[in-house]
């Protein structure tokens, strides 16, 4: 059963529509469901489909990629040396078949690119030379790999130049889906435990197909997590492994990251990770970005360069925490955490890290969808002079209606009560940011909470309320 994705469904049945080829390209982070998605789709009704192998050479992904035109249908398959021979083939079996539009499926594309084999060349050739001339061929690329396809094919600057007609970035799943794919499973979760599986597993689909039914959550995350025969035991290995050829640097990068909530400059990830000012890690953080486990952001009245660089997935933040934490391979590390000061202090941070993928459901709880705003952090140092503390804010929202929402997100298991000194500390981060920004702007405190805030005396400076039932809209 397909969840969500409404949207990038109905775009995938547009192609079909029309009256010429179409390139797409769907991208997005390992595991987030992209094959799913296209298969379910087109009800596994494919003129060609194939998968790249994993760490195999241009023999293998040749060989296997004859193997899939003979499971096409190809009867006499010609020799095949190269990727010119291989999508030579292709087009003789396309050739031969009779749909009305001819689907071709080549999923996992940035294997099959395997060093000296010219496979993007191929690639041109095919859609150039052959494709292109012709109203009936619907092409989709796929990989786990978003940096290559986004490298390779959307931002070409050879002979696939522009050639896309489409592309299709696959997010994670929001909460809402993620409690429909609960309910579609069967499984019986309240909406704070729902959140908790978010706060650990991320909007990934395949990571959420193994909780089973009739245990509860700290059970399934002890056994995927924890357990010597855990599935998941192992994934922060194999998921950037499966990612990066070399991927060194960014384990390195992700794990400076990781130790510092409020994220860190290019500067500073220099002088703790001692890697040079160069075009690598200029490379390795763009790609980190674009797979979906760092977030870029600037600085409220700051140059770009000044720009931030933080951690936001979920599940390289649990592993930091809780996973890499378990040196003596308790099975029953989770629940045994749970009351610990590591699980609140992980609380905290991760609720953040969900407000901050949840900032559309954020607005539309705020009534403010329609209006142009930007999203940002803010930070500034102390000012003895002024009498001004550090300051650090990890979201904002800048409205075009003269209204900045300075946003405090705190996770609590019941609802939140403000103390005097909370107050106290809020006015003056009210005050820091207005004397040191000179904004002309209103300023509204908003207030995100787990069961919302609960109304007492110091509760009166709070302008707006979104509670954990928003971030489920």
């Amino acid at each position: 059963m397909l969840i969500g994705r409404k949207k990038e469904k109905e775009e995938l049945l547009d192609i079909l529509r029309t009256d010429q080829s179409e390139f797409v390209a769907v991208y997005g982070r390992r595991r987030v469901g992209k094959t799913y998605l296209i298969r379910e789709t087109y009800n596994y009704q494919f003129a060609f489909q194939h998968t790249g192998l994993a760490n195999a050479n241009m023999q293998k992904q040749l060989k296997n990629f004859k193997a899939s035109l003979q499971k096409a249908g190809m009867k006499k398959t010609p020799r095949i040396t190269c990727w010119l021979d291989a999508f030579f083939a292709l087009e003789q079996l396309l050739d031969s078949t009779n749909q009305e539009r001819k689907i071709i499926f080549l999923d996992e594309l940035p294997w099959m690119d395997t060093p000296r084999s010219d496979f993007v060349s191929a690639l041109e050739h095919f859609w150039n030379g052959w494709a292109t001339t012709r109203k009936d061929i619907v092409l989709i690329v796929c990989g786990s790999a978003t940096s290559w396809i986004i490298e390779k094919i959307i931002n070409n600057h050879g002979g696939l130049h522009n050639r896309l007609t489409k592309r299709i970035l696959l997010q994670p799943f929001t909460l809402k889906e993620c409690e429909e794919f609960v309910q579609a499973q069967g499984l019986v979760m309240s909406r704070m435990q729902i959140m908790e599986a978010y706060m650990i597993m991320g909007g990934i689909p395949f990571y959420w197909n193994f909780l089973q039914k009739g245990q509860s959550l700290a059970q399934n995350i002890d056994r995927l997590f924890f357990s010597k025969e855990g599935e998941l035991k192992n994934e922060f290995d194999m998921l950037y492994a499966s990612l990066f050829k070399n991927p060194d640097n960014y384990i390195k990068v992700i794990t400076t990251l990781g130790e510092k909530k409020a994220g860190m400059t290019r500067e500073e990830i220099i002088v703790q990770t001692n890697m040079a000012d160069s075009g690598t890690l200029t490379k390795v953080l763009k790609e980190l970005e674009w797979c979906g486990f760092i977030r870029k952001y600037n600085i409220l009245g700051k140059k770009v360069k000044s720009a931030i660089y933080q951690l936001i997935d979920n599940y390289t933040l649990f592993y930091f925490r809780f996973i890499k934490q378990n040196e003596n391979n308790d099975e029953h590390f989770w629940s045994n955490s749970t009351q610990s000061s590591l699980y609140y202090n992980w609380c905290g941070l991760s609720f953040e890290r969900i407000c901050l993928l949840h900032i559309p459901q954020i607005k539309q709880k705020l009534g403010i969808q329609g209006i142009l705003s930007n999203t940002y952090s803010w930070s500034s140092k102390s000012n003895e002079e002024l009498g001004l503390p550090g300051v650090q804010i990890d979201m904002l929202i800048d409205r075009n209606d003269q209204v900045i929402n300075l946003c405090e997100m705190k996770y609590a298991a019941s609802a939140y009560s403000l103390n005097k000194e909370e107050e106290m500390k809020l006015r003056k981060r009210l005050e820091t940011f207005r004397t040191t920004t000179q904004t002309p702007k209103a300023i509204h405190l908003t207030m995100i909470t787990t069961y919302g805030l609960l109304p007492n005396i110091h509760s009166g400076i709070i302008q707006n309320e979104v509670t954990m039932e928003d971030l489920f809209a």
